[in-house]
């Protein structure tokens, strides 16, 4: 028999995806993928708003606590560790529910999308050349062997990306752009939310996260090496907080910095899920949300 669609619960940050994504569970007998880059770090919790056991009420979450803090988060391995776990999750005749706000993640479950691999020694010597050359000498080479890219990408370190994929691949950059195609079959149920009051919200999540000790969580973690973390020393909150540690700002500051952060975040989720025609919308606040979702997904 074919496996069900895979159910991804997707919205910005602060709009109630990990309790839809329980809810919808405990309703369909499911289990939980989660989606979100920042909460594959171990110890990165209140910051994170990760979800707390009590608050899974009992159902499996998996990709969670999967990380140290100085290790980096790849797109590529997160495809393969998605699709694995879906699959397992079907293979015991449960719903997988992929939750997070981390939109290229999701695509990178849910869509054909291939990830051209790496070579150390090219990538350093075509660093080599940027720096004896500059950008624009590497832009104006990648605008003869991929214009698409040259029209997309303007800092050094993505043109230094597309140059070793080409010469790597022998195919343009461009060429493996993500398509909206389902790897395999997929609903996606949006959170469709009121932007004041969300505004509102992830404030009140913020001056929460502080009450409940993000500056200790910090502390820790930076003793644990945050900082030699490429993707967890800039999550959001961590690196603001850093600061507080360096005597670089104050709590209160790093406070008002890391709202107006977060809404920024929030706006550009908002966009990137907009874009994509297949989502279903539903209003946040709905009272019947988890059964009009679960009639979606069904």
């Amino acid at each position: 028999m074919a496996a069900p669609p895979v159910i991804a619960v997707v919205g910005p940050t602060g709009s109630g995806k990990s309790d839809l994504a329980v809810n919808l569970a405990l309703e369909l007998d499911g289990e939980v993928v989660n989606a979100d880059a920042m909460q594959f770090y171990r110890g990165m919790d209140i910051g994170t708003a990760k979800i707390t056991m009590a608050e899974r009420k009992g159902v499996p979450h998996h990709l969670l606590d999967i990380l140290d803090v100085t290790q980096e988060a790849s797109v590529s391995d997160f495809q393969h560790q998605a699709r694995a776990t879906i699959d397992a999750i079907h293979a015991r005749g449960k719903r997988a529910i992929l939750a997070g706000g981390s939109g290229l993640y999701v695509r990178a479950a849910l869509d054909v999308l291939e990830f051209p691999g790496t070579d150390p020694g090219l990538r350093a010597r075509l660093e080599a050349e940027h720096a004896e050359c500059g950008t624009e000498a590497l832009l104006a080479r990648l605008e003869a062997v991929d214009p698409v890219s040259a029209g997309r990408v303007s800092d050094a370190r993505r043109i230094i990306r597309a140059l070793e994929v080409q010469e790597l691949t022998g195919r343009p950059f461009s060429s493996f752009m993500p398509r909206r195609e389902y790897y395999q079959p997929a609903v996606q149920v949006g959170l469709s939310v009121d932007r004041e009051v969300l505004r509102e919200r992830l404030a009140a999540r913020v001056h929460r996260m502080v009450d409940d000790g993000l500056l200790d969580e910090v502390r820790l973690l930076d003793a644990r090496g945050l900082r030699r973390g490429k993707t967890a020393s800039r999550a959001l909150g961590y690196s603001q907080f850093l600061r507080v540690i360096d005597g670089e700002s104050t709590v209160e500051d790093a406070e008002a910095e890391t709202i107006a952060a977060t809404r920024q975040f929030a706006r550009r989720q908002l966009t990137w899920f907009r874009a994509d025609p297949r989502i279903g919308w539903l209003d946040w606040r709905d009272p019947e949300l988890v059964g009009r979702a679960a009639q979606l997904c069904r």
